[in-house]
């Protein structure tokens, strides 16, 4: 038997009049385990975060020769590996590629919408078991991030979560991209010429090979150092005209940083039931050294961490959430 995937519509008071001027009625997918509709039983419910450039529908994506998220979660509820769940698949697209599932001043309250919009709407119109330890969050890169933005900030809400390769350390993730993107901005003209000029790029042509690298470094400056007056609401970490690192910039991006914030909220991670973190040997933005790092420090602080490493990159893993999903699965509360 297979699990139904249903796409419903809910409206997010925590993004009205967000920045950005992005909808607040927002698509939810949600999938149904084998025999939801035959009976009265109440399921635990997973809560999969999108990384980066992604939306909830992105999950659903085909893949030649892959098999998609819902379909995992299938193959997992049928084996035995995992209890039926319902998986919930959020929609955290912006019109800067993405949120890292924080509330900011230049975004939106992303944090609010999942913690607040999206897990009510849920357990209102599901039967879940609406308690933290029935609920998981989980993610890979930006959704590895804010997985861990949810154990820092909500252990009332989420017992267990798995951050996937998430955005950490930002010296070696962030830091080597700035440069780059200080490069393609002075040539545009600033911020704003070339998120212009990039959008209609994107809709009329194609984007080019450094695009990538600039609109994220622009939207993780709109979740980390947002300002209120500057071009896109946003605070650059460098200098304009010399590339030059401001400190006083910089220093709030790092306060974001899962490095720095984890051991200061040790207390809330230990509230957690399950914390899985993995990350390939390969990882392209150099993430396999944050997840280390992140791991280390919750242990030191008396946190039960399973932390994993897997021989490949960044892109392409979303297997891996058979993994973590066998380990969260058997500490679900089931009643």
């Amino acid at each position: 038997m297979k699990g139904v995937l249903e796409t419903q519509e809910m409206h997010s008071p925590a993004l009205e009049s967000n920045p950005l001027g992005d909808p607040a009625r927002r698509q939810l997918l949600v999938y149904l385990p084998p025999g939801y509709t035959e009976g009265a039983r109440r399921y635990p419910a997973v809560y999969f975060l999108n990384a980066f450039s992604n939306s909830g529908k992105s999950w659903t994506n085909f893949s030649a020769f892959s098999v998609s998220v819902p379909e995992r979660l299938d193959a997992l509820i049928a084996s035995g590996a995992i209890p039926p769940v319902i998986g919930v698949f959020p929609d955290g697209w912006t019109s800067l590629g993405g949120s890292q599932w924080v509330n900011s001043d230049a975004i939106g309250r992303y944090r609010d919408f999942l913690a607040k919009d999206v897990v009510g709407f849920v357990d209102r119109t599901y039967r879940t078991l609406p308690k933290p330890a029935a609920r998981a969050v989980v993610g890979h890169s930006s959704g590895g991030y804010g997985a861990l933005v949810m154990g820092r900030y909500h252990p009332e809400i989420f017992s267990h979560l798995s951050a996937q390769s998430p955005d950490a350390y930002f010296e070696y993730c962030y830091l080597p991209d700035l440069p780059k993107a200080a490069t393609a901005l002075l040539k545009a003209g600033g911020v704003e010429a070339w998120y212009q000029d990039f959008i209609q790029r994107a809709r009329e042509t194609k984007a080019r090979g450094d695009d990538f690298t600039v609109i994220n470094v622009l939207a993780m400056a709109a979740a980390y150092s947002p300002k209120k007056g500057e071009p896109l609401n946003l605070e650059l970490p460098f200098d304009a005209q010399t590339g030059r690192l401001r400190l006083d910039v910089w220093n709030r991006w790092l306060v974001h940083d899962p490095v720095r914030f984890a051991p200061k909220f040790v207390d809330a991670f230990r509230k957690q039931k399950t914390v899985f973190i993995d990350c390939g040997t390969r990882d392209e933005f150099n993430l396999r050294w944050g997840a280390r790092m992140i791991a280390e420090d919750l242990k030191t602080g008396g946190v039960e961490v399973l932390h994993e490493e897997f021989e490949d990159g960044h892109t392409g893993v979303n297997y891996r959430f058979e993994r973590s999903l066998a380990v969260i699965g058997p500490r679900l509360v089931l009643e």
